[in-house]
């Protein structure tokens, strides 16, 4: 077969298989403070989860040896945890079950699996864990085809850490594809700090998308006074574009604003975010004025946009 593949990364990929199997205990014999293995550990798992399966399946789907297969599941019936019949669809092989007792054992697995992941993302730092779990779906996405089907998207009302994830997301996008100045981050930090300061849930929401556990759009409604609502900081991440939740965001914040009995809803913005002004013109807003600045450095064209309602 002709290697194409760079050493380099090659040596990258066993150098990370060492230290993963070293992470997850692979080579001990006692996996989770149990007397059993890794791959015990993972059978027993495969069974207890699908809630009974075909000797013949688990050996396709973990890649196992038969014979090795036989062996595992043979301790687990001398030590009463799963119990065997013949498969109806296949008589050379048996379906396999968990007992009431390999039900406790599974849970315990799972209990114990679970503290332990806990125990590491935990002394991890804020926003740590997160660019972990991305780089975990994007080496699974990238080397398992099966596994690309794309997760759905999820709108939901702030909590606690968003808004930090709005300023910090949004700073870091604008700064480095368009060469705004820090000036950017502390207007975002502004808005956003102002937002939480006087958030009044019956005048005031944010909503954020969520897409396989990860932030990856945002935008806010703020009071602005004499009955007009400001829709403020509109973002999607690059991941999340083309799904149309710009629009789908947007549209929050125009039945939020009627519900909330403001007659006006009033946004501000610049003229090089083409597509965020596609949805304005979209929804019906009409551009009122705008005016050039240089308040991140570049010079800019400000627009005020307007939509009555």
């Amino acid at each position: 077969m002709l290697v194409t593949t760079e050493p380099a990364t090659i040596d990258a990929v066993r150098d990370f298989n060492r230290f993963y199997t070293n992470f997850l205990g692979v080579l001990n014999r006692a996996y989770l403070d149990s007397p059993y293995a890794l791959t015990d550990v993972r059978v027993l798992f495969e069974i207890g989860s699908r809630g009974g399966v075909a000797a013949s399946t688990l050996t396709r789907d973990l890649h196992l040896d038969p014979a090795y297969l036989s062996r595992i599941l043979k301790r687990f019936r001398e030590d009463g945890l799963i119990e065997t019949k013949p498969d109806p669809d296949d008589l050379r092989s048996q379906t396999i079950t968990v007992t009431d007792k390999g039900q406790q054992q599974f849970h315990e697995f799972v209990r114990r699996s679970r503290a332990e992941i806990a125990g590491h993302f935990d002394a991890l730092a804020i926003g740590e864990p997160e660019r972990v779990i991305d780089a975990m779906r994007t080496i699974q996405t990238a080397l398992n085809p099966s596994a690309n089907a794309v997760p759905p998207a999820v709108i939901r009302t702030h909590r606690a850490g968003d808004i930090g994830w709005i300023v910090q997301s949004q700073a870091r996008f604008y700064c480095e594809e368009f060469g705004w100045d820090l000036r950017f981050e502390g207007l975002v930090a502004e808005v956003a700090g102002k937002f939480l300061a006087n958030f009044n849930p019956q005048k005031d929401q944010c909503w954020i998308v969520e897409r396989g556990g990860l932030n990856v759009g945002s935008v806010m409604v703020a009071d602005g006074g004499g009955g007009i609502a400001k829709l403020r900081l509109l973002y999607v991440d690059k991941t999340a574009r083309g799904l149309g939740l710009g629009k789908l965001l947007v549209g929050e914040c125009i039945r939020f604003a009627r519900s909330a009995g403001y007659h006006q809803l009033s946004l501000w913005t610049n003229d090089i975010l083409d597509a965020a002004r596609g949805i304005y013109v979209q929804s019906g807003f009409r551009l009122v004025s705008e005016e050039k600045h240089r308040m991140f450095g570049p010079e800019l064209n400000g627009q005020t946009w307007v939509l009555d309602l």
